[in-house]
């Protein structure tokens, strides 16, 4: 019954809404009530009457600038609201609605009509109820008018008082944060999050403390996620969304123990505390025993539609068969090639029909389309397939797909990446069983395998940084001339596991080898903080004033508590020597540096130099 009411109510209050646009007058309603609104409501004349009352003293009414213009509630013996011309009790007031008539539903109606010029006025007007812009938001989100649903939902957080947001608010906030990424507005978005994390309500700060960690860990800039979540951990210290936070964060840092050491101690002490309830302690106690597992099991149920076929995914590529053989040739002219067999060609071939997404010939990584709108087709065509995987172009394309989804979450390396890498592993050294000499990316079909090799490189650069540096050096070893630009990422991931000397050892070999050409920043940059470490600092000072001739901005830029961003060019490529180029290092390597007892107070000192 409560169900065929609603559905009553909505219908009702859609045709009054109508009715009373045409003037605004409340004589209109009633003529509209007693003559349409029976049909209704199962043709309940006495409830159509009784019911229009109701909505009329909740309409926004444009000519009084969308105040509403009441009735005052009769008594008993009056006559009744309906101008009926009978007496309360004997008309309306004998009338049980059969259900709740919410006291935003006229409100949330007009927002989701009203257009233009009338849609502004009414939000700037400052009256409509939080429900009904949330309710009207969220609808117009849902049937895809994202102009219209940023502009209600935007007028549900401007609000002075932020305590009176409804609880159901969690979602409009996190869609009004995707609207503003995908429409390109990063300042309103990044506004947003930090009034909710200033002075939102609790159960919106640990919603926005995990988007803006996200959106740092993202784009790689560590050391801005350690910022936000040591900032929310002062605002929040019981939140056991800090738990999950700090597992990512440290996790991303490549602090697989101490995630699982820090997961222990959340689940310890929130589980103390007794308010949680069954799933969120499931989910630490989860969290406790394996973080990167649990991260990665919640990922994949996130997923909706692919949940079951990426699971299904991670049980093939954990059951591969062994890679194999490629047909390489050695040319004692040209180095090492790899060409593609008729089988490898058929099964590409055949994959191609379902994945349609093209590999770029002339990028290191990317499609011409984004193949993760049809992965719903690809994924379990592939798992009824796994013959496909002997081909190279297949998992080429499997691995950019996986890296440009996958790349930057480190707890996806062990069931998504590391098996890729195991056979393209067993496939290099078919390569360089073959003879010494170079492998060019540009000869036969080099390229296949050097991409792939780029794209579990990036894969398991967070979540597996030892094998990945190590298939990086493998590469570099095949592919001299360095196609894919893996030195900077090897250099970092020296760093990274305190390898100083190793790390420069490979900088200054490089340098050297560059010749007239503008050396990488990463490079550059890499020696300074090798030396440093080492306990060198003359010879670091004078790496640092070479840096200088190459980039005036990147000491500044790392020293700064809060820079202003620095964005690069369409192609993501900064120039060398640009705020862009120095902004690119920061977020990559500024947690080194800081994490280096006394190396940034070292750097500041250089600056007055």
């Amino acid at each position: 019954m409560l169900a065929v009411w609603v559905e009553q109510l909505l219908g009702f209050a859609t045709g009054a809404l109508a009715a009373i646009r045409e003037d605004e007058r409340y004589p209109t309603l009633m003529a509209w009530a007693r003559d349409e609104g029976p049909a209704l409501v199962g043709g309940n004349l006495p409830l159509a009457q009784a019911l229009a009352p109701e909505l009329w003293s909740q309409t926004p009414l444009a000519r009084l600038d969308f105040a509403a213009e009441p009735l005052a509630r009769p008594g008993r013996n009056e006559p009744c609201w309906c101008d009926s011309g009978r007496k309360t009790k004997h008309c309306c007031g004998a009338v049980s609605l059969p259900g709740h008539v919410p006291s935003h539903l006229m409100w949330m109606l007009s927002l989701r009509d009203w257009k233009g010029d009338t849609l502004k006025a009414a939000l700037a007007s400052g009256l409509a109820p939080a429900q009904a812009l949330l309710e009207a938001g969220l609808i117009a989100a849902e049937s895809g008018q994202r102009g219209r649903a940023q502009q209600i939902l935007e007028s549900l957080f401007e609000r002075a008082d932020w305590q009176t947001l409804p609880e159901q608010a969690e979602p409009a906030f996190e869609i009004l944060i995707d609207l503003y990424q995908e429409r390109g507005f990063h300042r309103k978005r990044e506004a947003l999050l930090d009034a909710v994390l200033d002075r939102g309500p609790l159960f919106l700060r640990g919603v926005a403390l995990e988007r803006l960690c996200l959106m740092h860990l993202d784009n790689d800039d560590l050391d801005s996620a350690r910022a936000a979540f040591v900032r929310a951990q002062q605002a929040l210290p019981d939140s056991p969304t800090l738990a999950y936070i700090e597992a990512m964060l440290l996790l991303h840092e490549g602090h697989e123990e101490e995630a699982a050491e820090r997961s222990r101690f959340w689940f310890r002490r929130l589980s103390r505390q007794g308010d949680l309830d069954p799933d969120q302690l499931q989910f630490l106690a989860d969290l406790a025993e394996n973080p990167g597992a649990t991260l990665a099991d919640q990922l994949l149920s996130a997923e909706e539609d692919l949940a079951e076929p990426l699971v299904a995914l991670q049980a093939l590529l954990e059951s591969l068969p062994v890679a194999p053989r490629l047909e390489i040739h050695h040319h004692e002219g040209s180095g090492l090639e790899y060409h593609s067999t008729a089988r490898e060609d058929t099964l590409f071939a055949a994959w191609q029909k379902v994945f349609k997404a093209n590999v770029e010939s002339e990028a290191p990584m990317g499609f011409d389309d984004d193949p993760w709108p049809h992965a719903g087709e690809w994924l379990p065509a592939l798992c009824a397939h796994p013959e496909w995987l002997d081909a190279p172009a297949v998992v080429q394309s499997l691995a950019l797909a996986l890296a440009s989804r996958f790349g930057s979450l480190p707890w996806m390396a062990p069931s998504l990446f590391e098996p890729l890498a195991s056979r393209l592993e067993r496939w290099l050294e078919q390569v360089r069983a073959e003879g010494e000499g170079p492998f060019p990316w540009d000869s036969a079909d080099n390229a296949v395998l050097l991409r792939t090799g780029l794209a579990l490189v990036v894969g398991m650069e967070r979540g597996a940084r030892a094998r990945s540096r190590e298939l990086a050096e493998r590469l570099l070893t095949l592919d001299d001339q360095d196609s894919l630009g893996l030195r900077e990422l090897v250099l970092d991931q020296l760093l990274r596991e305190g390898r100083d000397r190793a790390a420069l050892e490979l900088s200054v070999r490089e340098l050297d080898g560059e010749g007239d050409e503008t050396p990488p920043l990463g490079l550059l940059m890499g020696r300074v903080l090798a030396l440093y470490r080492l306990g060198r600092p003359d010879e670091a000072r004078e790496a640092l004033d070479e840096v200088r001739r190459h980039n005036a901005h990147v000491a500044a830029m790392l020293c700064a508590e809060n820079p202003r961003p620095a964005g690069t060019g369409g192609d993501g490529i900064a120039e060398p020597g640009s705020r862009a180029e120095a902004w690119q290092y920061r977020t990559l390597m500024r947690d080194q540096w800081r994490s280096t007892p006394g190396a940034l107070a070292w750097l500041q000192a250089r600056l007055a130099d």
